[in-house]
């Protein structure tokens, strides 16, 4: 048997825990960096309100302070909203993405580096039609930017931004590969999260299945039942928040099943990076969570 591809893959942390105080400012991106270099992970995943501007000289400065820790910064965890049913909108968030494009050509490594796309809130009344046609539509008109500034475009199995009123308008993986199946790029594929499957109310594996082939970037977090809930209460949650019967928790102990999910991962010859998405009850579980990944990179790499 040759040696799994997953040798090759990387770990990157998103400080989920974090993201009032790094948007704020009362946390600096220069903060975050010097806290995730404590990780002893490979890379950084920003979200936009992160970085407090744009101009190339700032931009360069935190590339330079995460290149110190030998920290590269690959994902850009935007959420564009294409769904709103005005026009004007919709291409003002095309905008903000070539923005984002621009950025990790400028900030992100050569081999690969990635920004997020989404399909947007799923407003009261949005029509299943427009919604798919207008993501879809705004996606392709971002891909040549993305192609001839060597950035992927990975679309999230998503749930719900923190700072939307409403989720995820392609929640339900139906909606979600609704969408994807009619993009066709090099430069676009999947940004795989199990948990949002779970919050979807549905199996992560088998979501995973139906993507397996498109995914070139994956979220990694875990989340476990509350005492005195079931599987059967995640279908229950508010538009604003997260199902009252899951809590977040080290990745590896909870309800993702991840030998199935690195089993998965070796078979379509992923090599990529894979993102913590958490430290929402602090950096010891993140770090907590980035041994179990290396560990489990490592136990794959192994494999003859």
């Amino acid at each position: 048997m040759p040696t799994s591809s997953l040798r090759d893959a990387k770990v990157a942390v998103f400080p989920k825990g974090l993201m009032d105080e790094l948007t704020d400012g009362t946390i600096t991106i220069f903060d975050w960096i010097e806290m995730a270099a404590t990780l002893g992970v490979d890379g950084l995943e920003l979200y936009p309100t992160f970085l407090k501007q744009t101009d190339e000289d700032y931009l360069l400065q935190v590339k330079a302070a995460a290149d110190a820790h030998h920290l590269a910064i690959p994902m850009m965890c935007s959420s564009p909203d294409f769904t709103n049913p005005d026009a004007e909108q919709r291409e003002q968030e095309i905008g903000k993405m070539k923005l984002m494009i621009d950025l990790m050509a400028l900030i992100g490594p050569d081999e690969f580096r990635s920004v997020r796309v989404l399909s947007g809130q799923n407003r009261p009344g949005l029509n299943r039609e427009d919604g798919i046609r207008w993501t879809v539509e705004s996606i392709r008109q971002l891909l040549p930017y993305a192609e001839a500034n060597r950035v992927h475009l990975v679309m999230e199995n998503h749930y719900k931004d923190g700072y939307w009123v409403y989720p995820e308008f392609a929640q339900a993986s139906e909606v979600f590969i609704a969408i994807i199946s009619e993009i066709s790029s090099p430069w676009f594929g999947v940004n795989f999260d199990p948990s949002n499957a779970l919050l979807a109310g549905e199996d992560p594996l088998d979501v995973m299945e139906k993507v397996k082939h498109r995914i070139l970037t994956m979220h990694a977090s875990d989340r476990y039942l509350k005492p005195g809930y079931t599987l059967n209460d995640l279908r229950e949650y508010t538009l604003q928040g997260y199902s009252a019967a899951l809590a977040h928790g080290v990745i590896g102990k909870g309800l993702n099943d991840y030998d199935a999910i690195f089993t998965t991962l070796d078979e379509i010859g992923f090599k990529r990076w894979i993102s913590i998405e958490d430290g929402i009850n602090g950096l010891d579980e993140m770090q907590q969570s980035g041994v179990f990944l290396k560990s489990k990179l490592a136990e794959w790499a192994a494999k003859e």
